[in-house]
């Protein structure tokens, strides 16, 4: 079943209001999709499907999921005491760094204007009875965008630099950088600090679970 995407952030919101409170088994089942057993092989099955429902438009491309709203969508799991319980995925790392000022590059692209989907969390009940909640509809204020350019900055002068040996999960208060790839054999080639060629796994980039946590309780506690 094909979604056209939503014309207005008001479209939108109320397009997740709709599918608020339902199972994602009930979810899979209208848009003529089948459940997965496991997400060991299914991964991203989640995000996808709501992506779809919504109406999503970006596919692969390196925009924010809505184009045309300037809009990214995250699912959230969220553990049985109504807490993020993950960190979650932004984008990719580009190294070397392409990036050279905060609000240009790719990680605030996707975080300007971002609509989080509280989802159950899997790990103990069946994927097709966890819950979707509420729509948080989030900008990041000038506190936590200034911690984000920080992180960012912190992250991206290691790349560019060629310090890749000290780039590490424990870096940044919000945004913290990870190893991403298909599997742990998968390595891109890169110029270190000593010019030397080297391999190491890809990297992405990814929002701490200290600043979801405080997302959903800002927002529940409105």
């Amino acid at each position: 079943m094909k979604i056209s995407p939503p014309l207005t952030q008001e479209e939108l919101l109320h397009r997740c209001y709709q599918i608020a409170g339902k199972t994602l088994g009930m979810l899979a089942q209208e848009m003529g999709q089948q459940t997965p057993s496991s997400l060991v092989y299914a991964k991203g099955w989640i995000g996808q499907l709501i992506e779809k429902t919504l109406g999503a438009n970006a596919v692969n491309l390196d925009q924010p999921d809505f184009i045309d709203l300037g809009i990214e969508l995250k699912t959230l799991p969220i553990n049985a005491q109504g807490v993020p319980c993950e960190s979650t995925y932004i984008c990719t790392a580009s190294i070397p760094n392409q990036d050279t000022h905060f609000e240009q590059s790719r990680v605030f692209r996707k975080m300007a204007k971002m609509l989080w989907i509280p989802v159950e969390d899997t790990q103990n009940k069946p994927i097709a009875d966890a819950r979707i909640g509420t729509a948080i509809l989030w900008s990041p204020p000038t506190a936590i965008k200034n911690q984000l350019r920080q992180d960012w900055e912190e992250i991206t002068e290691l790349i560019t630099l060629g310090h890749f040996e000290n780039l590490s999960a424990h870096i940044g208060e919000y945004l913290q950088i990870r190893p991403k790839a298909a599997n742990a054999k998968t390595f891109i080639q890169v110029i270190d600090h000593q010019g030397k060629q080297i391999n190491i796994v890809p990297k992405g980039f990814y929002v701490r679970t200290k600043l979801t946590r405080q997302i959903v309780q800002e927002h529940y506690a409105c």
